[in-house]
């Protein structure tokens, strides 16, 4: 296939029509090798993105050469490690030309990072460019300025993308560097598995034999009394020995509810950096390049209607991408304005009117009720507490696009049963209690008055 970069180019065309969303710019820079034995190698030169491949798409490629090789084939992705011949060195071992064992990537085996998360791709705006130099130096100079380094915001505003454009950059400058990137869900589940099977000797090797640690939503230890204990030990392992620790979370240290405060107090002693909801200008930036890493063009006069229909996050400017990229693919056409109004302008602006944040609805009740956010958060179930998370997040599901889980999440880490059970609360009360239907409704035309503001 080398030979003939004909059928390559017909495979990549078929990948993007079959799967139009799951194509990226850099796909173009992979390199078959040829077939033999049945078995297609192909050639990925950054180990982020073979790792990706390897575990999200290889069914999809295997589908797309057997298709226009019309062969029954495997396909194989490889790094350059695989390509070199090996040799003996003077004492006799055996090596990879060029490479000693201190070039060698390590990454963990559950630990997969997205290509599309790098400093390449993030677009800097007034409310991440803190957060974004912060995690530049972080990424340059491990535990050199900012140790910890930890940057909070709202869902979706780009807290994981940052993260993991930490771990590719510092693999990049040092390919043997000790890391880990890892859910606070995924800290705690593998410390539960470790205490029950007995190996926290293994555990703690795993989190604290590091040259840095990265925890994405660091909020979820909250009511978590063991877990919080086994981090603090591993943080202060981590940070006394000179080792990075990077942490994300949807609130602010301070604002972390349940949190022991001498996590807090760790947590607030380097940068704390916050990201805020991206403006219009840079909403277009955004989505500008997510549409060019998916070798989609995207003309200005589209990204600036997306842009004023959709100000809540990220994830929905990603979302808006991929429908208009499926229909575009349906219909054969490119992204046009009618295609875009066809994707989103019913249900992002029905009434003309942009839909609220969550956070809008949180200062609106916390206002309204004279509670605090931290109070929302909380697990505190007095009625003057509850009853206003409740209408929050009955608020949410109403006049948002966030998902149960997403709402839940937002509230302490909250699960979707929570909201879920909110949503029907507050439904009874409504038809039982007039004035907490009187409430409601105000709430929701206060509501309608600050997105219009907006």
């Amino acid at each position: 296939m080398g030979e003939e970069p004909h059928v390559w180019a017909a495979v990549l065309a078929h990948l993007r029509g079959s799967h139009p969303s799951m194509c990226r710019r850099w796909f173009d820079d992979i390199e078959p090798l040829g077939l033999a034995g049945g078995t297609l190698r192909l050639l990925v030169r950054e180990p982020v993105q073979l790792r990706y491949l390897q575990q999200r798409c290889q069914k999809e490629f295997t589908d797309a050469v057997q298709s226009v090789l019309k062969l029954l084939v495997a396909v194989r992705f490889v790094g350059e490690r695989e390509t070199q011949p090996a040799v003996t060195d003077a004492s006799g071992a055996n090596g990879h030309n060029g490479h000693g064992s201190g070039d060698t990537v390590r990454l963990e085996d559950d630990m997969l990072l997205s290509p599309d998360h790098s400093f390449e791709n993030f677009v800097v705006g007034p409310e991440n460019r803190l957060a974004h130099a912060g995690a530049l130096a972080v990424a340059g100079k491990p535990a050199w300025a900012y140790n910890p380094f930890f940057v909070h915001g709202g869902v979706g505003l780009g807290k994981t993308h940052l993260l993991q454009a930490i771990c590719q950059a510092a693999i990049r400058k040092n390919p043997s560097i000790r890391i880990y990137y890892t859910s606070c869900n995924g800290f705690m589940t593998q410390f539960h598995d470790s205490v029950q099977e007995g190996q926290m000797n293994s555990f703690r090797h795993r989190f604290r034999d590091l040259d840095m640690l990265l925890i994405d939503d660091i909020h979820d230890l909250s009511r978590r009394d063991r877990s919080q204990e086994e981090f603090f030990h591993t943080f202060n392992t981590l940070t006394q020995s000179g080792k990075q620790v990077v942490l994300s979370s949807d609130a602010a240290p301070n604002e972390i509810p349940d949190l022991e405060e001498r996590l807090t107090s760790r947590f607030n002693c380097g940068l704390v950096a916050q990201m805020g909801k991206p403006c219009f200008e840079t909403r277009v930036a955004i989505l500008k390049s997510k549409a060019a890493l998916r070798n989609v063009e995207m003309p200005d006069d589209v990204a600036s209607y997306i842009a004023a229909k959709i100000d809540t996050n990220i994830r929905e400017l990603e979302g808006a991408i991929t429908k208009m990229q499926g229909l575009a693919a349906l219909n054969g056409t490119s992204l046009t304005m009618d295609l875009a109004k066809s994707a989103i302008g019913v249900e992002s602006a029905v009434s003309g009117t942009p839909l609220p944040t969550i956070q809008d609805i949180v200062d609106t009740v916390t206002a309204y009720y004279s509670v605090r956010l931290s109070d929302l958060l909380s697990k505190r179930r007095h009625k003057s507490i509850a009853l206003p998370r409740q209408i929050c997040m009955w608020l949410a599901r109403r006049h948002t696009r966030y998902s149960l889980q997403e709402i839940g999440g937002y509230f302490g880490g909250r699960d979707h049963t929570t909201v879920m059970h909110a949503v029907s609360a507050v439904n009874n009360k409504r038809t039982k209690d007039m004035t907490i239907d009187q409430d409601v409704s105000t709430l929701e035309q206060r509501l309608l008055t600050v997105t219009r503001l907006n």
